[in-house]
């Protein structure tokens, strides 16, 4: 019997994308570790001292939005907290999935951990509590606009006291249920705790965080299939010289380029006098540029995801090395955005240029293999039809691309004046993602009919590894018949779970 693995203890400083991914798919445990205990006790005793002063404090001893001018009374402030949550609780649409509900909860306990939100420690422990014990609360996917996300994370903070619901187990029950059977007390909010859980971009950072890793996969993956179709359609790799890459060195271009090139290490394609054309069509010939655009909008997100969950949103902001509130704007989350929506724009020109490439297999003047890739001849679809699969693919990557517009708007007697959209951008790069590693898969399972078609010698060993690893899900192409099991058996086995990448070995994500 093994051991479970030990938790990652939450410093709310230095959570990675990669960690999150544990914690949210894997499972993981928390802890809070010791440094983050001490600034939640910090960040506490300034809210009180706060209070004890009968300072005007948004949030705390004022009301919040337009009722910043309202005076609480000191006997109301812990009532005025669960005022907060019920009264933006209004979330609404499908509920999140647990992968993203754990995402978006371990996104806000570092954010408590950081010490600006100033919570009371016990409720950050609670916290803790629900992800070691994989209680999840039942979160909506509809309620924010990027402006905080306020309306999704009030559902989180009510079932810590024990309202809504919470899925465990596969089953959602009340929240006051499931506390119960968990042997746990709910929370007892006291000032400030209301606005703490909620005023933050958890939801945003942890769906963009998981983002982040899984853009890190399948960057290879896309590499991946494009060192396959070179194999198969016999390419010529002069492209990927350094002296070409040097001579213009777009963002990511070198990156990719070399690295395509230790992918295809061995292969008989390093000498170019093996390759079939002088210059090949495009979409094989722009690998570099195009790959390295999605790796360079990756290497733009990450910056973006690690401020937000490793940052302090909230609003007042706990200072404690200075004793104070300060009102701000961190809440508000426009550098995400943007390269939430510069990531989606490189996922869809990858697409393309896999579409792209797959056609060119298909083409017997292009390719000089049998017409659709099928043995048997005329009379036979082959891979044809197919590729409809991936033009369809490109579509939705195409429509998700477009921009999620940040309206001008009046809100809160407008007080409330801007959005970021974050969440909505977050929303599309995710589906985004999913369709555009369904579209690698279509290029995968056309450029492995090819390339055994073809049957060249020399290939490289992570061509020729994928191969065999492909044929594990998705038998060669004799007979016509329905691939659509196919794809989805190739996602599902090999691609979503990155068995693909380390049974071919691929190269890991350059630097």
């Amino acid at each position: 019997m093994t051991d479970s693995p030990s938790p990652i203890a939450l410093t709310g400083q230095d959570l990675d994308a990669g960690t999150l991914a544990e914690i949210a798919r894997g499972g993981r445990g928390v802890a809070i570790a010791p440094e983050a205990k001490a600034r939640l006790a910090a960040g506490r005793s300034v809210v009180e001292a706060a209070i004890d002063s009968g300072a005007a404090v948004y949030g705390i001893t004022r009301g919040l939005g337009p009722q910043v001018t309202h005076s609480l009374d000191r006997g109301e402030l812990a009532d005025f907290s669960l005022r907060t949550l019920r009264g933006r609780a209004h979330g609404i649409g499908p509920a999140l999935p647990r992968d993203q509900v754990r995402a978006v909860m371990a996104v806000r306990l570092n954010g408590l951990l950081n010490g600006g939100a100033g919570i009371t420690p016990a409720i950050a422990e609670l916290l803790a509590e629900f992800l070691n014990r994989k209680l999840h609360p039942v979160l909506p996917s509809i309620g924010s606009v990027g402006a905080s996300d306020l309306l999704i994370l009030a559902h989180l903070g009510l079932a810590l006291v024990g309202e809504g619901e919470i899925e465990s187990g596969g089953v959602a029950r009340p929240a006051a249920e499931a506390l119960a059977e968990a042997g746990l007390t709910p929370a007892t909010l006291g000032p400030k705790d209301g606005i703490a859980l909620c005023s933050a971009s958890s939801f945003s950072a942890g769906l963009a965080g998981l983002l982040l890793h899984d853009t890190a996969a399948l960057w290879r993956l896309a590499q991946l299939a494009a060192a396959l179709s070179l194999e198969a359609y016999r390419g010529n790799l002069s492209p990927h010289d350094p002296a070409v890459t040097a001579a213009r060195p777009a963002p990511g271009q070198t990156a990719a380029s070399a690295h395509l090139l230790e992918t295809l290490t061995g292969s008989a394609l390093m000498d170019q006098s093996q390759a079939r054309r002088l210059q090949d069509p495009i979409s094989l010939r722009a690998v570099g540029p195009v790959h390295g655009s999605l790796l360079a909008a990756l290497q733009f997100l990450a910056p973006a995801v690690l401020a937000e969950i490793n940052g302090a949103g909230d609003n007042p902001l706990v200072v404690a090395e200075r004793e104070t509130l300060i009102a701000n704007a961190n809440f508000h989350t426009p550098a995400l955005a943007l390269a939430l929506e510069t990531l989606g724009q490189a996922f869809a020109q990858t697409g393309a240029l896999s579409v792209s490439r797959a056609a060119k297999h298909l083409t017997p003047r292009l390719s000089d293999l049998p017409d659709s890739l099928s043995p048997r001849g005329p009379g036979n679809t082959g891979y044809a039809p197919f590729l409809k699969t991936g033009e369809a693919l490109l579509q939705e990557l195409r429509h998700l691309a477009q921009p999620a517009i940040p309206d001008l708007r009046w809100a809160a007697d407008g007080v409330e004046d801007d959005i970021t959209a974050a969440p909505l951008a977050a929303k599309k790069a995710t589906d985004a993602l999913g369709r555009l590693r369904l579209l690698l898969g279509v290029e995968l399972m056309v450029a492995a009919q090819a390339l055994e078609l073809r049957a060249p010698e020399g290939v490289a060993s992570v061509v020729a590894d994928a191969l065999q690893s492909i044929r594990t899900a998705v038998p060669r192409l004799d007979e016509d018949r329905s691939l659509a099991g196919d794809l989805e058996r190739l996602d599902r086995d090999l691609l979503q779970t990155g068995l693909l990448l380390s049974q071919a070995r691929v190269p890991p994500l350059p630097d």
